[in-house]
């Protein structure tokens, strides 16, 4: 069985402006670490599993290149575009058939091809744990026509994460386990997420999947045709191309891959689907969505202040001051009580520490305003 690693960069995290830009969004950024960027640190976290030359990122057009350069030791042809923006599960049909065609070629066929589906904006913890949670789950999809995910057993009614239910509560122990998924669940109120702490039985849904090439196929054959059905025709397309440098996406694959909705994995397959398990992580785990997931990363000050880069803060509380200048400014604070300040080489972000999710409108707003030089 040959386990291949999947790696999904495509996103711009618009909510991390002014440090994330359209050619460097989030996964290209140190937030967790100060030496890695977030897509190093999936690389390295599976890499005891997978060898790196059986590591793959999809990503967009535009990202093919920054991405490329910022892991030289991952080869070149390992980063795969898309040919243009389809959502997540055109996105995964696609790396499909690429792999597809990839290992193929070498004496494998689909049904001895395993793949982790990953993200490059986790924070994983230990390393070692992960690994030996991917690998039990990767172990019990190779040997069963399932579909899987990680499910992490939350320690706070979070409403901003969708949710897993299971029969059975899942034991805190570190043991590997692996139930029937009953539902997926939308991200809840805050009602609803005390409800599912409080039962025992929900978890939250870590965006990570699993699966053989071939269980893949047929159910997403099955419950999204129109995308299931193209997968071989995109697999052919990339006959002789797997090995090459491509300098974008492959152009053949354009008007197949225009053709398919804009639609996730979870409402396109997970959540139809009837074979789906769910493996209780064994790590620690934090999706780092926003400036504000930034306090579950780092160590606050005796006023509950994050401060990284150079700053003088004063008569501050419960704030984030984040100056990535390199030394070239100074950022001072007086006064003040949960804000978030983000100062770039170029441009300076403020806001209420309760509304940086909404950090996008004002992307948008530079957008509108023809200033995308600042984007």
């Amino acid at each position: 069985m040959k386990r291949v690693a999947l790696i999904m960069a495509g996103g711009s995290g618009e909510r991390f402006w002014p440090l994330s830009r359209a050619k460097r969004p989030k996964q290209l950024l140190n937030l967790n670490s100060q030496t890695q960027t977030m897509i190093e640190e999936s690389i390295e976290r599976i890499s005891p599993l997978i060898p790196v030359e059986d590591i793959f990122i999809i990503t967009s057009s535009i990202l093919l290149e920054p991405i490329r350069k910022a892991l030289p030791n991952l080869p070149a042809e390992n980063v795969i575009a898309e040919p243009a923006k389809r959502n997540t599960a055109p996105c995964l049909a696609l790396a499909a058939a690429f792999i597809m065609q990839k290992y193929y070629s070498i004496g494998y066929p689909a049904n001895q091809i395993s793949i982790a589906v990953l993200t490059a904006d986790q924070r994983i913890e230990p390393p070692l744990l992960f690994v030996e949670t991917v690998d039990s789950i990767m172990e019990y999809v190779e040997n069963h026509k399932v579909l899987a995910t990680i499910g992490i057993i939350p320690n706070r009614p979070e409403t901003g994460y969708g949710y897993i239910n299971v029969e059975n509560k899942f034991e805190e122990s570190p043991k590997p386990e692996i139930q029937a998924v009953v539902k997926f669940l939308e991200k809840p109120d805050v009602e609803k997420a005390i409800e599912f702490v409080s039962a025992g039985n929900y978890l939250w849904n870590s965006g990570m999947f699993f699966w053989r090439l071939d269980t893949f196929i047929e159910e997403l054959t099955q419950y999204l045709p129109e995308v299931g059905n193209q997968i071989e025709n995109l697999s052919n397309l990339y006959k002789g191309k797997t090995n090459l440098e491509l300098p974008d996406y492959l152009p053949t694959t354009k008007e197949i891959y225009e053709s398919f909705p804009n639609i996730s994995i979870d409402y396109a397959l997970m959540e139809k689907a009837k074979n789906v398990v769910v493996a209780k992580a064994l790590f620690n785990w934090d999706d780092i969505g926003s400036f504000d997931s930034l306090e579950r990363v780092h160590p606050t000050d005796e006023n509950g202040n994050i401060s990284i880069g150079t700053n003088s803060i004063l008569e501050t509380k419960n704030s984030i001051i984040f100056n990535s200048t390199a030394n070239k400014s100074i950022v001072a604070t007086l006064g003040l009580d949960d804000i978030v300040i983000i100062v770039s080489d170029d441009a300076v972000m403020v806001c209420p520490k309760n509304r940086v999710q909404e950090i996008k409108k004002n992307v948008e707003d530079i957008r509108q305003k023809g200033k995308t030089n600042w984007l």
